[in-house]
């Protein structure tokens, strides 16, 4: 995992508070301490807005678009407790500043804008309502998304027309205004230019159902996608009334016709209505790739662990191993029913082509429930020298990772990507 980006956007938090506690320092520490916090708070949701964007070229700062959204998150929480903060330490600058109409209209809109954040920051952060099974609806967790940017729009415009001493705030103002018009900006092409700049127009080829797992091909209409072997894109059908764009790993390496394989699993309402309502000749919608789940070549022995449907990035790099690749890779893929495991024979072929690669399937619902002691007797190297790949739930993952560690076998490094992006 890189930390260049999250520093860089943790210095630029820090930088605000500096610039601000410094510019009203001749004013008292109190007040100083409230403008810090408040311009801390403002670079923070900026920055959140610019990161939600999906800037591909800044994705690799963040070592992959789901630890990028994590900073988003936190920035956002960051965000809303320092505005919290400010709220609380009030400048006391009554006695030096000239009270226009315009500031006391941007006093009054600075708390609309908390109380709004506040709001949506409790939706943002609970995905499951507490103490009960009910999970908060995709739809309505990414429609509140939606009134970020007007809510930063208002606390922009708090901070630029509250009423500040005269002749105060010149580098503050620049750094401030700055970072405000570029979350502006980077809200406004997400909501309304990136949806139709982005994605590529792909038809639906065929679709094939393995149980509970459906296999999606797609050919592209036009310039195909240009992907790396366990990358991911988002996924839209408007066609199909599923507008809302979802991620989905490639479940392919790249061929020289485009063609894209996607494996869905039924986690959620979208992805159960998904396959339904597919049609061959139908048209969707992809954006990507994204994603640094890369396959490593220098790692010379490898575990590839997967957990039911996040076997998919393994999919894509057991395809496009060549001969050239000489690692020994244990692929160990643990689903609950043999339904599940749609693509073992298939990976059964790949193995038989590559000797270096040695497939297990582990069904738990045939008594084979996969834990530390099974996985360190299936890979056939020791565990200490090798890197883990990992993709699936995160229980599952823990559960191995902490078992392996008591058992002395912890791998020497973990590469995992987010299951989920929410």
């Amino acid at each position: 995992m890189t930390l260049t980006g999250p520093v860089l956007a943790a210095l630029a938090v820090l930088a605000s508070a500096v610039l601000g506690a410094q510019t009203y320092a001749p004013y008292g520490a109190e007040t100083a301490l409230g403008i810090a916090l408040g311009a801390a708070s403002i670079t923070a949701m900026s920055l959140a807005l610019m990161l939600a964007a999906r800037p591909r070229l800044v994705e690799p700062f963040f070592g992959g678009l789901d630890r990028m959204y994590g900073v988003h998150k936190w920035l956002g929480i960051a965000a809303l407790a320092l505005m919290i903060a400010h709220n609380t330490v009030e400048p006391e600058l009554e006695d030096v500043v000239r009270e226009t109409g315009l500031g006391e209209v941007a006093a009054d809109l600075g708390e609309v804008a908390l109380n709004g954040f506040i709001g949506l920051i409790l939706i943002s952060w609970v995905k499951r309502l507490p103490f009960t099974r009910l999970e908060l609806p995709w739809p309505i967790w990414r429609f509140s998304h939606r009134f970020t940017g007007l809510l930063f729009a208002v606390t922009a415009f708090h901070q630029l027309a509250i009423d500040k001493p005269a002749g105060i705030g010149g580098s503050l103002d620049l750094y401030l205004n700055t970072l405000s018009l570029a979350g502006l900006g980077a809200w406004v092409f997400t909501q309304f230019v990136a949806p139709f700049l982005r994605p590529r127009p792909y038809i639906v080829e065929r679709i094939d159902r393995h149980g509970p797992v459906a296999e999606i091909t797609l050919r592209p209409e036009g310039r195909a996608l240009r992907w790396r072997p366990g990358q991911f894109a988002f996924v839209a059908a408007p066609d199909a009334g599923l507008a809302e764009a979802h991620p989905f790993t490639i479940a392919a390496a790249p061929d020289a016709e485009g063609r894209l394989r996607l494996g869905v699993k039924a986690l959620g309402d979208w992805t159960r209505r998904l396959p339904d309502r597919l049609t061959p000749g139908q048209r969707v919608r992809i954006e990507g790739p994204y994603g640094r789940f890369l396959f490593r070549k220098r790692a010379r022995q490898q575990v590839w662990l997967a957990g039911g449907i996040g076997i998919t990035p393994f999919l894509a790099w057991a395809e496009a191993l060549t001969p050239t690749d000489r690692q020994q890779i244990a692929l160990i893929w643990a689903v609950t029913t043999r339904a599940e495991a749609f693509a073992a024979e298939r990976l059964a072929a790949m193995a038989a082509r590559h000797p270096g690669l040695n497939v297990h399937v582990v069904v738990s619902a045939e008594g084979a429930r996969l834990n530390a002691e099974r996985l360190a007797r299936l890979v056939p190297f020791a565990l200490p020298g090798a890197d883990l790949f990992y993709c699936g739930p995160a229980g599952l993952r823990d559960a191995i990772l902490a078992g392996l560690k008591t058992m002395g076998q912890s791998p020497r490094r973990v590469h995992a990507e987010a299951f989920e992006l929410r």
